[in-house]
């Protein structure tokens, strides 16, 4: 596997940043952690949910944060004690945190645990400012304007003096 080395291109590059993480995360291989499994779908234009398998975990156990267009789920399960002997662990109940690197204009509206899932809303708000928007044209007409009136200092002296 041949590796490429970004990091000439980030230091002559400015506000490119993210994009570095991006890369950083990439190259790291942390995505290729495969717990807990997860989805994501496109249900909509600008909707989006992320569905984390979270079997085990209580909606207090698991915690959901977004900071600089990364979404970070993670979970942790109190320790209550052991009520049995485990002869096989196949349900696996240790913390996790993944990472998921947001869009611009990426928000989270909202999340829920059902049947071991837990479902986390995503939507596309892109903001008025940004929206392409409908120029109306002319019917080649001159706009009507009203001239306005230069006041000279020279006859405005005069006429005080």
């Amino acid at each position: 596997m041949s590796t490429v080395d970004f990091a000439p291109l980030f230091r002559t590059a400015i506000g490119f940043d993210r994009l570095a993480r991006l890369v950083d995360t990439a190259a790291s291989g942390q995505e290729a952690q495969g717990y807990p499994p997860y989805n994501i779908e496109k249900i909509g234009d600008d909707s989006y949910r992320l569905t984390v398998a979270v079997a085990g975990f209580r909606p207090e156990d698991l915690d959901i944060t977004v900071k600089d267009n990364t979404l970070f789920v993670s979970g942790r399960v109190a320790n209550e004690g052991q009520r049995a002997e485990i002869l096989h662990r196949g349900i696996a109940g240790r913390a996790f945190e993944r990472r998921f690197v947001l869009a611009d204009h990426i928000v989270v509206e909202g999340a829920d645990v059902q049947l071991g899932l837990l479902h986390v809303g995503l939507k596309r708000v892109v903001p008025e400012a940004l929206k392409p928007r409908k120029i109306a044209i002319g019917n080649g007409a001159p706009a009507a304007t009203t001239p306005t009136p230069i006041a000279n200092d020279s006859q405005e002296a005069a006429k005080a003096a």
